[in-house]
């Protein structure tokens, strides 16, 4: 790899990880009226194309991210003009494709790489954030089937906001306490991602280890 190619993986890799940053820190703008969430949507669904295009030369993962970043991008436009429960099922299901697509993305390129640059750590943490945004979703899919699946100080939570909140707890093992899966379908997803969190960090810091040892010797 020479210099300049190695310096554009760094470039690509270091702006999606400050784009899904801040995807996950600008959800508000969201709830601003329709001109807000449809700013938001267009960021979120050109985010893991844009990823899917840098990332990957597969078409067929790029046709993939594509039309689920559209798909995204109707949803939750058609969510914000008319909420319905049936838009809101729209979102959250196209939200969990999207993030299936990206999570693909990531790991191919991830795996792909043969020695640690910096670019494969840059690629590895966007991953994580990936992680914890698509089980979000799946908490809202568990949200929208039982609405009091998640409580917070005895009330239910469902808001997306509160969801990704939860997710981030729950994946770093934080584990604040002030939003509880009460459901069995939500404390076992819960669970799931707890021990997502912490194999991810495992297993990836022994890859790490792995690569840098093969390239040393």
């Amino acid at each position: 790899m020479t210099p300049e190619t190695a310096d554009r993986e760094i470039w690509k890799t270091a702006a999606l990880l400050i784009a899904i940053c801040l995807h996950n820190l600008v959800y508000p703008v969201s709830q601003t009226g329709l001109a807000g969430a449809g700013a938001f949507y267009v960021f979120y669904g050109a985010l893991y194309v844009a990823a899917a295009w840098l990332l990957s030369e597969n078409p067929l993962l790029r046709k993939s991210a594509l039309a689920a970043g559209i798909a995204v991008f109707v949803a939750g436009i058609a969510n914000s003009a008319l909420p319905s429960s049936a838009s809101a099922l729209a979102v959250f299901s196209t939200s969990i494709a999207y993030h299936l697509v990206a999570v693909i993305v990531f790991t191919g390129y991830i795996s792909s790489a043969s020695k640690v640059f910096t670019e494969v750590v840059l690629a590895a943490a966007s991953l994580y954030l990936v992680i914890g945004s698509g089980f979000a979703a799946l908490y809202g899919l568990v949200a929208w089937f039982d609405p009091a699946a998640f409580v917070a100080a005895g009330e239910p939570v469902t808001s997306w906001q509160q969801l990704l909140y939860f997710s981030y707890v729950t994946l770093t093992s934080v584990g604040y306490g002030d939003i509880l899966p009460v459901n069995y379908y939500a404390q076992s997803l819960s669970v799931f991602e707890a021990i997502v969190g912490v194999l991810y960090t495992v297993i990836l810091l022994s890859r790490l280890v792995g690569m840098h040892t093969r390239h040393r010797s």
